[in-house]
């Protein structure tokens, strides 16, 4: 769109030669709707009006009786700004939500906050010390409604900001995790695995946070690069078989800390073994000439190369059946009092011969792999004398107890998250007892919190668990009158099978994740939270299970919250007076908040009172037409996806979605994670102020979410460059068609070649639209109408057809065909991207259209088949192929400046195909190639014709045009002049004047 409005555009001044004015008579654009669209502006002014006018509830009221597609908002934290990760999500979400509504679905988006958790505590823990109080002696209710306003706050805030990102949703009516109903739900919904036995109290080593004071989930972990310590630890063996005698058993650990918690060695059937001599070691070495070592054939050099020995050899086979029987000596016992017990080998899978030395120190009390080869191997441990039970050597402060002794006391951990004094400690007794080969440091990925950033450890502490493995017990509980006699993982995996997942590959990451993770861990030891709220028998320790006394919790948490619980008196209240709260213990710790968002399909989806917009779902699966889709981070299936899987395939049998889609992480321009230091971050509030929502929207639609994202400066200049095309390319349409008269509308019987390859263009786009937006590939949309509307129309169809609607008689029928077509073209485009720009598509549909309500409010129009023409649009190909050369002919005798517009030039083409000439018949080829006269003919052209490669049997010649310029239309033209009537006019335009004259239109 560039001559030709160029030209229009100086119709508003005189000609040269002081000859007539015809600008008035030129059906030139006109349009309000501004070409620089100050959309910081303009799109508070759009949120404004669907406030007044209700469009949420207008789109529900449109929705019914259609089939329901439900998004359910997988919950953001209450505690700060939104950031670009945060603005990612919510968009993707409202696309997807708004393009199943426009393609005939009531799609409906219910936003919700997590709000209880450890980082909410943690805040008012700082306002308490920047004013000298101390936690511990506020009442634990006080503190929790601290939390409850902290959290109401920033739901507050986040909400305005997600608005004005023009996501919509049931703004008025979130859910909350910390509502009384939500609460009384969680509560319910944990007394549910209390009633089906898979909830139970452990003793097993978890992750657990020493500056948070909490056992932490799988979720709640981040692996990040950390220095340990590493030793090689030699363990003697205990009457060992005369062909061993002397042995030591070599194990590697990064974790010397965990050596007085050590209870055995693994080593693995699977892997060669040999015991060897060290037959040369420097004066003063820690392994020494003549010591014997029981290692792994693979790793043995390696080993001996670590401990700095300079020569060793194999004597012996150390086979699996010889291993197997084998008890050693813990590598402190003699030098420290409190170790003089035995270590068993055991057998294990878990062992490999990757790295180390092919024995593992095994110490049950941290480590997920320790632990369960030992509680496998009790029976049989027991039978041989040996104690089972697993010590608690560090407490919850990361300090070793009196399970670790010489130690007692000795920091793994400092309470602000740095390296304690244990692994020295450690160390320099090994030292002392002669078994440590060798030392050093190690760079590598270890486990650290998600919150503090700082690092975790394996911990053995008593949690409540709910079990994965284990048969459900009752049969009219949850998911148990239904399961089949499978465990919960079990049905878990099988639910996953019934989901589709997008992109298909976070099924098999999801899987895997299900397959291989441990038992549920759910209680933490803080105080902002839903209480696990169950009762223990203080002799039995046993749950107890008692409709009567669920129900009293869970109606006084309904009424009250969940502080009842903590509230004086509480275990007697919910006990009543059939119980003696004296015999009970009532668990006061709080619920994994993954729990708590695990559970939120029972408190939205299924809660009618709460969410009558959600009443009545029927799934698909159940006989239905809805579907539930589940949409986040990729590290969700690790979260969210996880714990709402679990969460629901535990109590109902079934997973709570139909639907999954992931998405990647945003980061800067150069692939880095964002982060103050790094002055990298991009801020939503500073894009949306700087050029507004839509470009933040049409960023995230035309990225591929399924990968990792990236934004920054020069980003947003492209998507701001873009933008402005596709408003431009819009804003033309809208000015063109202030001239269409919808009684004037030529059939499509009737219309010519052109007009109906663009309706051809728009019933395939129409079929690519649809399908990109059913299967959520946004990208694909974003794409498609950004062609569409640079290519298709703005350099093609609309440049071409210009002319006509600019000079062309008002009764033409080729105007008033185009103005037809491109009153289709503008409702569809329109609307097809009405879920990505939602003010720009609004603010256009209402330029178009003031009287209607919304663009948010239409379906997707519906296309005719019988627009679509393959047989013209391949006759179409040849003809754009042919003009592409013609086209590039040009820019070159205008770089030349042998000619200025293209209207100067009439170029005589060759064509030595026959398709191709063949394709150009009936065509008005000047006019495709804007020129004022076109010669065809048939042959290869001259030798110094113009040509391209990817146009075989095409070669153009340009001349210029001859005649005289049309004062009107600017065309050169030899029958300029030829009516007396208008001497400096061309016969079309002289006939569209005398129209134009005689219905009044110009004097």
């Amino acid at each position: 769109m560039n001559e030709p409005q160029t030209r229009r555009s100086a119709r508003a001044q005189k000609s040269a030669d002081a000859g007539p004015d015809y600008s008035a008579t030129l059906f030139l654009p006109q349009t309000d709707f501004p070409m620089r669209a100050g959309l910081p502006k303009k799109e508070p002014e759009l949120l404004a009006r669907w406030r007044e006018i209700g469009l949420h509830g207008k789109l529900r009221a449109a929705g019914a009786g259609r089939p329901r597609f439900v998004l359910h908002d997988g919950p953001p934290y209450a505690n700060g700004d939104i950031h670009i990760g945060h603005a990612l999500n919510k968009i993707l979400k409202d696309l997807i939500s708004r393009s199943q509504q426009m393609l005939g679905k009531a799609s409906d988006y219910v936003p919700g906050w997590d709000c209880h958790g450890l980082p909410i505590e943690w805040k008012i823990e700082e306002r308490y010390r920047a004013r000298g109080r101390n936690k511990d002696e506020v009442p634990v209710v006080e503190f929790r409604r601290e939390c409850r306003a902290f959290a109401e706050h920033w739901v507050g805030v986040q909400r305005e900001e997600f608005k004005r990102l023009g996501v919509n949703g049931d703004w008025d009516d979130p859910y909350l995790t910390m509502t009384y109903a939500a609460e009384a739900q969680i509560a319910r919904e944990i007394m549910k695995f209390a009633g089906n036995g898979l909830l139970y109290r452990g003793s097993k080593p978890v992750m657990w946070s020493v500056v948070e004071k909490t056992a932490l989930a799988e979720a709640e972990v981040e692996y990040e690069d950390h220095v340990s310590d590493w030793v090689f630890v030699a363990f003697p063996v205990e009457a060992p078989p005369r062909e061993l005698e002397g042995a030591k058993v070599v194990i590697w650990t990064t974790t010397p800390w965990t050596l007085p918690a050590n209870r055995a060695i693994s080593f693995s059937s699977k892997i060669a073994y040999g015991l060897y001599r060290v037959s040369a070691a420097p004066e003063g070495n820690w392994a020494k000439a003549g010591d014997l070592y029981l290692l792994a054939d693979a790793l043995a050099a390696d080993a001996f190369k670590a401990a700095k020995v300079d020569g060793f050899e194999r004597v012996a086979d150390a086979p699996a059946a010889t291993l197997k029987g084998l008890v050693a000596r813990h590598p402190l016992a003699h030098a420290v009092q409190g170790y003089e017990f035995a270590v068993p080998l055991l057998d294990g899978d878990h062992v490999t011969d990757d790295a180390g030395t092919g024995f593992v120190h095994t110490a049950p009390g941290h480590g997920r792999d320790d632990y369960d080869i030992w509680t496998a191997s009790k029976a049989a441990l027991e039978e041989r004398g040996i104690e089972t039970r697993i010590p608690f050597a560090v407490d919850a402060d990361g300090a070793f107890t009196r399970d670790a002794p010489g130690f007692v006391g000795r920091r793994v951990l400092t309470e602000k998250g740095e390296k304690g004094d244990a692994n020295e400690a450690v160390i320099k007794a090994l030292i002392e007892a002669g078994n440590l080969l060798a030392r050093g440091r190690l760079k590598h990925q270890y486990p650290h919190s998600w919150r503090s950033k700082k690092p975790l450890i394996f911990r053995n502490t008593p949690q409540w668990f709910i079990a994965l493995d284990r048969p459900f017990s009752s049969t009219d509980e949850g998911a148990a009158a239904s399961n089949g006699g499978q465990s919960l993982r079990a049905l878990a995996l099988d639910e996953i099978a019934r989901t589709q997942w997008f992109p298909a590959a976070g099924e098999n990451r999801i899987t895997g994740m299900i397959a291989n993770r441990p038992d549920w861990v759910v209680s933490r030891q803080r105080a902002w939270g839903v209480p696990i709220a169950i009762f223990v028998h203080k002799e039995s320790g046993e749950i107890l299970r008692d409709a009567q006394v669920n129900a009293r919790i869970a109606d006084a948490f309904a009424a009250e919250g969940a502080d009842a619980w903590f509230a004086e008196g509480a275990a007697a209240r919910f006990l009543g007076p059939d119980r003696e709260s004296a015999a009970y213990e009532k668990v006061d710790d709080v619920l994994d908040v993954w729990f708590d968002s695990g559970s939120t399909h029972a408190f939205t989806l299924e809660d009618e009172k709460a969410f009558p917009s959600l009443a009545g779902l029927k799934r698909r699966r159940d006989g239905g037409a809805d579907e539930v889709m589940y949409l986040e981070g990729s590290d969700q299936h690790r979260g969210w996806f996880h714990s709402s899987l679990l969460e629901s395939c535990g109590t109902r049998g079934r997973a709570p979605f139909d639907l999954v889609l992931t998405h990647g992480f945003v980061l800067d321009e150069a692939g880095r994670k964002m982060s103050k230091s790094l002055g990298n971050v991009v801020a939503p509030e500073k894009v949306v102020g700087d050029s507004g929502a839509d470009i933040l929207r049409l960023w995230v639609a035309a990225s591929d979410y399924s990968d990792d994202l990236r934004i920054g400066p020069e980003i947003l200049k492209t998507f701001v460059e873009i933008y402005r095309k596709l408003r431009n390319t819009i804003r033309w349409m809208l000015g063109t068609l202030a001239h269409y008269e919808p009684q004037r509308a030529v059939p499509f019987s009737e219309m010519g070649e052109l007009e109906r390859l663009m309706l051809h263009r728009l019933a395939e786009l129409d079929g690519d639209v649809r399908e990109a937006y059913a299967r959520f590939d946004l990208k694909r949309v974003a794409a498609r109408l950004s062609a569409f509307l640079n290519t298709d129309l703005s350099a093609f169809y609309f440049d071409i057809r210009k002319d006509a609607l600019y000079c062309d008689a008002p009764t033409s029928a080729r105007r008033l065909a185009a103005l037809t077509v491109i009153e289709a073209i503008f409702r569809a485009v329109t609307a097809w991207l009405a879920p990505i720009l939602v003010f720009t598509a609004e603010e256009a549909w209402l330029a178009r259209y003031p009287d209607a309500v919304s663009v948010h409010l239409e379906t997707f129009p519906e296309i005719p088949g019988e627009w679509l023409d393959e047989t013209l649009a391949a006759k179409w190909e040849g003809v754009r192929r042919v003009r592409a050369v013609v086209t590039g002919a040009l820019e070159i005798e205008r770089a030349q400046k042998r000619i200025g517009a293209s209207l100067e030039a009439a170029p005589r083409v060759f064509l030595s195909d026959p398709a191709l000439r063949a394709a150009l018949h009936g065509v008005d080829f000047a006019d495709v190639c804007i020129v004022s006269d076109v010669a065809v003919e048939a042959g290869e052209g001259p030798q110094d014709a113009f040509r391209l490669a990817e146009a075989p049997g095409v070669a153009v010649v340009p001349e210029r045009a001859r005649g005289r310029k049309c004062a009107r239309s600017w065309r050169i033209s030899e029958l300029v002049g030829s009516d007396p009537e208008f001497p400096d006019v061309t016969p079309r335009d002289a006939e569209a004047l005398r129209e134009l004259r005689a219905l009044g239109m110009w004097a």
